[in-house]
């Protein structure tokens, strides 16, 4: 997430009411999550575990809960607790805007599209041309959709990511302040939710075909013409290459990467990244030759369990 204009280390600093550790007029740009950082962009971390990736990362201030050297070139803010003063700066730059219509004013919808009743399009949505929304569809904040897109009924994009930090008093969310892109020729069947990025966006790429029923997680990237079947579930920030086909009822897990040209078999469960051009099924998902060649050897132990008792 972007910035609408530079800021100073001194004013983030004085936002959050935290100590900061490099020149007062260091600039600051936007602030991301780890894996979409770039130069001039905050990132947070709260854990050791993590401290020496993100002091590593292209971000170049970093958000922490303790003194420690600045790297060359980088700043630091110093919190008793970044989680927190992460969704300070979201609530300040992105805070939620009631809405007034069912189709915001600031909406900007493109020559020959329609939106049928009952649709909720919120504020700075952008719909391209040729569009068909069909009726009770919401578009929350800052969506942006390309050309050529169809969206059917129940779908909604632009929700929380789901996202929360374990507090003793509950779950604490981290709040979302990016968006959710869908690129021209895409078609969404009914009832999907596609949640909008925390601080990035969540993207569907050109001409991808999505189902009914499906589920797609914070900052996931489905990148061009991919087939995903119903009632499939993508958590957040996983990357989906181009021409991938992901059957009915996948489950997929944080963070993994699955290779252009892959096929995921039906109710397969995808724990880590897999390559492309192969065919995958079972939990965890495998290469399906291999699995069904071990099925096959599975039946045959009772035949093998006779053979020795005759012995």
């Amino acid at each position: 997430m972007k910035f609408p204009q530079s800021y100073t280390l001194e004013q983030i600093a004085s936002l959050i009411d935290c100590e900061f550790v490099g020149p007062n007029d260091f600039p600051v740009l936007g602030m991301n999550e780890i894996h979409v950082v770039e130069p001039g962009d905050i990132v947070f971390v709260d854990h050791p575990k993590y401290y020496d990736k993100a002091l590593q990362s292209a971000a170049t201030i970093v958000l922490i809960n303790k003194k420690v050297d600045c790297p060359e070139g980088k700043a630091l803010l110093i919190s008793d607790d970044p989680f927190r003063d992460f969704n300070l700066l979201t609530k300040h730059f992105k805070p939620f805007k009631g809405a007034s219509k069912s189709i915001a004013s600031s909406a900007i919808i493109g020559k020959d599209t329609v939106i049928q009743p009952n649709c909720f399009i919120g504020h700075n949505v952008k719909i391209g041309d040729n569009c068909i929304i069909h009726s009770n569809v919401s578009l929350y904040d800052d969506t942006i959709i390309g050309d050529n897109v169809e969206i059917h009924s129940g779908t909604v994009l632009g929700a929380s990511a789901f996202y929360y930090k374990n507090r003793p008093e509950g779950f604490d969310q981290l709040k979302s302040g990016g968006r959710v892109v869908v690129k021209d020729n895409v078609h969404i069947g009914a009832l999907c939710s596609i949640d909008r990025g925390v601080s990035g966006d969540t993207i569907i790429g050109e001409g991808s075909k999505l189902d009914n029923q499906i589920q797609i997680g914070h900052d996931t990237v489905i990148g061009k013409k991919c087939l995903i079947a119903s009632q499939v579930g993508i958590a957040g920030c996983v990357i989906v290459e181009e021409q991938v086909t992901i059957w009915g009822q996948v489950g997929v897990t944080s963070g993994i990467t699955i290779g252009t040209k892959a096929v995921v078999m039906a109710q397969s469960g995808v724990t880590k990244s897999i390559k492309g051009g192969i065919t995958y099924w079972g939990t965890p998902a495998e290469e399906v030759r291999g699995y069904l060649k071990g099925m096959a050897f599975v039946k045959r132990l009772p035949e093998v369990f006779e053979k020795l008792k005759g012995k």
